[in-house]
């Protein structure tokens, strides 16, 4: 999870968003008061801001961190250390390159409003041992320092207006996604029911080989159905892109949400998963849904759950094995094994739900 600084100056009740921080687990709390400092509680890093005009001895007594404007940078930094930078031109960003690649804090202000000189940070500090914060101004470009470059800014320092924006914040910072106990699925049978409504999902994310979505006719169990990343014969690859499933299935979003493939559009979320279990959120661009003949797949995992799976009936349509074989959907066979996973709860509106639940 990314960190999480909150910016306790000019609040009117900075004791009362404290509070809220340290029960939702914000990181760090920063201000440029000793005694707002003095009475956080120990179980949240104190940051003590003396790069605007807070006195760094009186902050050094009562913080964990102490940050100073680079001009005033210590030559020796720590864990204990931290530098404030406003970048606004290039110097600027080259002095925020040069923190950023050494030891301790380096908290940086981009006047910038594109995410470039931040790109550019990064990249100058990945390997290094730095650890960089991004002021930023609200939730969405939060969200956004977050994922630049693909891992994004190792924290953010966020100013809330009041009691319960930090709660949104960390709520959106939980950027890690679960990893699924995936299970060898044996086929029953396969057959031809004709002509259905099928929806291809294009997302924004180039999908690895051994790269799917998992998708089902049941909330109990799905099959992981094989992006278009494998070369096919006529037409080039499209490794965005997984020939889903009928419109009625299930797929797995985040926070262990199913959604059926025909609620899908532009924007929505899915966890893309990996056979060996590993998960990522990816957004959808588009989805297809066209009138196309269908392919039962009929499956079993070890335990005896059920598992259905409606597809296109063609060739192309792939599916994967355990070990990340991809099986065309038509040339499967009964004794075959599929990559799937299972899951324990019944579903009302996505949700997990306790209760009785038959599907068939």
């Amino acid at each position: 999870m990314k960190l999480a600084w909150i910016d306790l100056r000019g609040l009117d009740e900075p004791l009362a968003v404290a509070e809220e921080a340290a029960h939702v687990g914000a990181h760090g709390l920063l201000s440029d008061d000793p005694a707002v400092l003095g009475a956080l509680p120990p179980s949240v890093k104190r940051v003590g801001m003396a790069a605007d005009g807070g006195d760094p001895a009186a902050l050094a007594e009562v913080a964990d961190v102490v940050v100073v404007d680079h001009r005033h940078a210590p030559a020796r930094r720590d864990d204990d250390s931290g530098v404030f930078v406003r970048v606004d031109d290039h110097a600027s960003l080259d002095v925020a390159c040069d923190s950023a690649g050494r030891p301790g804090w380096t908290l940086i202000d981009f006047t910038d409003p594109t995410k470039i000189p931040l790109e550019i940070v990064l990249a100058a500090a990945d390997g290094t041992q730095g650890r960089t914060v991004t002021l930023v101004h609200d939730l969405e470009e939060a969200q956004i320092v977050v994922g630049v470059l693909e891992r994004g800014s190792d924290g953010v320092l966020f100013a809330p207006r009041g009691v319960g924006e930090t709660t949104e914040l960390m709520s959106l910072l939980q950027v890690a996604t679960p990893k699924i106990d995936m299970s060898p699925l044996e086929v029953a049978a396969i057959t031809h029911v004709g002509l259905g409504d099928r929806v291809c999902v294009d997302t924004c994310s180039h999908l690895g080989p051994d790269e799917g979505i998992l998708v089902g006719s049941y909330a109990g169990g799905m099959v992981l159905v094989s992006s278009e990343t494998h070369p096919l014969p006529y037409m080039p690859t499209r490794p965005f892109r997984v020939n889903a499933g009928a419109l009625h299935s299930y797929t797995l979003g985040p926070e262990n949400r199913t959604r059926y493939l025909s609620e899908l559009g532009s924007g929505s979320e899915l966890l893309a998963v990996r056979t060996n279990g590993e998960t990522r959120r990816v957004v959808v661009g588009r989805a297809k849904i066209e009138t196309r003949p269908l392919l039962r797949i009929e499956a079993r995992s070890a335990s005896g759950t059920a598992v259905d799976l409606l597809v296109q009936d063609d060739w192309h349509v792939r599916v994967l094995g355990p070990e990340a074989e991809v099986r065309n959907v038509t040339d499967l066979k009964p004794g075959d094994e599929l990559a799937g996973a299972t899951l324990t709860d019944p579903r009302h509106v996505g949700y997990a739900v306790r209760e009785f639940l038959l599907e068939k």
